[in-house]
């Protein structure tokens, strides 16, 4: 009996539950970070929203995300008195973004012209929350970084969300530890997943509780 290819909805499915089953183990913190799922409703108004004011719709991946979990929410670390761990930010791209923050960045403020030059894409992730002003977009070729400093969007690093969400589990369940690329590593403190580079840490104090996965 042949076994049919999973839709990339479904390997959205599969992979998220895969990588927060890890964390609910690993790291029973950033796991409680979860948000419920968004509303029918609010990912429907989003896609509609899309379609009026730049002509195309939402990425069938990120609907099916916020249909398992529609963002994040740090949780309060009372040992973390200098407030340098954000327990939402288990992604290496930092945190998910809720369909009214994704929109927020992407629609146009009235009377201004379209800062992404007319790509068409989505915002996801952040790791600059309080700007925020880069992160990883999502489109229908797949999976790259965007930021409002120089270039709109850069071309895709990865196919999909499916494909990035399976490496980010395979690299905390396998290693290596640069299977994402780049020079963070995974890596877990006060029972939270954070990517950290040793040799350029940002953690602070935080750090020598910081233990690598891998």
């Amino acid at each position: 009996m042949s076994v049919q290819p999973q839709s990339e909805t479904e390997r959205v499915t599969v992979a998220w539950q895969a990588l927060t089953g890890w964390l609910a183990e690993h790291a029973p913190v950033s796991h409680a970070s979860l948000l419920p799922p968004a509303a029918d409703e609010e990912i429907t108004a989003a896609d509609a929203r899309l379609r009026q004011h730049l002509g195309f719709g939402l990425p069938v991946e990120l609907g099916a995300l916020w249909r398992l979990c529609g963002g994040v929410e740090h949780q309060h670390l009372e040992i973390d008195e200098e407030g340098e761990v954000g327990s939402g930010a288990f992604l290496p791209g930092g945190v998910l973004l809720s369909p009214s923050e994704a929109l927020g960045l992407r629609l146009p403020t009235h009377g201004q012209r379209d800062g992404w030059g007319g790509a068409q894409v989505v915002p996801w992730l952040t790791s600059d929350e309080a700007g925020p002003l880069f992160g990883h977009y999502a489109g229908d070729d797949g999976v790259g970084k965007w930021t409002f400093i120089d270039e709109p969007v850069t071309k895709p690093v990865y196919p999909s969300i499916a494909a990035y969400l399976e490496t980010v589990h395979r690299t905390v369940i396998e290693g290596p530890a640069n299977l994402m690329g780049g020079a963070n590593r995974s890596g877990v403190v006060w029972g939270c997943l954070i990517w950290e580079n040793p040799e350029a840490p940002v953690l602070g104090d935080a750090l020598e509780h910081w233990r690598p996965v891998h």
